[in-house]
């Protein structure tokens, strides 16, 4: 089963936060040219056996484009969807803000209908779209059980993970039950070369039996083309004849308690080479020689506070 899922975080939306986005898209921002681009990328995906999809309310047209690759019936998917922030660009790259977040019971209502309505019966895994370390949404009794009766219902409940307390809210969310049953199935977090401060409580929900996935393996593509700062991974790169992308990716697939890391590609190159990643050896030395990469969770969160939507 590849490891490797294909997150529409960049191909759903004409602005987006991972450098370079822009120069990905090439300025062709229209609707039609963009659904074919995404049905490219799933294509290529799926030929290479990518069988997990991960998608959300707010990733502008993501859902439908998501929805329309499907009407042609792809067998053995894992569609993953979000809830909790609304589209608000309208097709801008420049609108501020993009999108605005909203973890209560009516946004969950009415994101549930609109999620059915794009993707149907392939929708599998429903998750709160980046819980922080300040969000309300874990003790709202009101969302709570209608996620259990999303879960009674046969779709898996997970959440997605953001900023700094991460591994707080992780195993929060561990602890959270409904009629004695845990409601989360799966999370979904932030883990790469720079960012770490989860990985204690990934390897604790792994073990506890959840799903984990891991977003952001490029750091929003900070580690696609490091800089002169990341020369190590330029040079791990060079010894193991791959790219950074690849070195970046096969870091997360090195953790055991990872089950899918997704790949944020925007182009058909982009994602051919995440899934080399897979190819990639890896041993202790790797390990070592890369680890002085990682900063502190402040740090790495207050300088992607800094990114703009490109």
């Amino acid at each position: 089963m590849q490891r490797i899922g294909l997150g529409l975080a960049a191909l759903g939306r004409p602005g987006y936060m991972t450098l370079h986005h822009g120069r990905d898209l090439d300025g062709d921002y229209a609707p039609a040219d963009m659904e074919a681009r995404a049905h490219a990328v799933l294509d290529a995906a799926y030929a290479a056996g990518v069988r997990y999809i991960d998608v959300a309310r707010s990733y502008g047209r993501g859902e439908a484009f998501l929805g329309s690759w499907l009407a042609s019936r792809r067998e053995g998917l894992t569609v993953a969807s979000k809830w909790g922030y609304t589209y608000t660009a309208d097709w801008r790259v420049d609108a501020d803000p993009p999108e605005i977040k909203d973890h209560s019971i009516a946004t969950l209502r009415r994101q549930i209908v609109e999620s059915w309505g794009q993707l149907g019966a392939n929708l599998a895994i429903y998750q709160i779209h980046s819980v922080t370390s300040e969000s309300p949404v874990l003790r709202d009794a009101q969302v709570l059980d209608m996620l259990a009766r999303l879960r009674a219902m046969g779709i898996r409940i997970g959440l997605t993970v953001s900023g700094d307390g991460q591994a707080d809210v992780i195993r929060r969310a561990m602890d959270v039950r409904r009629d004695g049953e845990r409601v989360f199935d799966v999370v979904q977090a932030t883990w790469n070369l720079l960012e770490r401060g989860a990985e204690k409580a990934l390897c604790e929900a792994h073990a506890a039996g959840l799903t984990v996935v891991v977003k952001e393996a490029l750091a929003n593509g900070r580690l696609a083309e490091p800089d002169a700062k990341r020369e190590r991974l330029r040079a791990v790169a060079a010894r193991v004849n791959a790219t950074p992308d690849q070195v970046a990716i096969a870091a997360v697939l090195a953790r055991p308690w990872v089950d899918v890391v997704l790949s944020g590609a925007a182009t058909v190159p982009q994602l051919l080479s995440n899934i080399r990643s897979c190819e990639l050896y890896w041993d202790e030395a790797i390990e070592q020689f890369l680890a002085p990469l990682a900063m502190s969770s402040n740090e790495y969160w207050a300088l992607r506070r800094s990114f703009v939507w490109n």
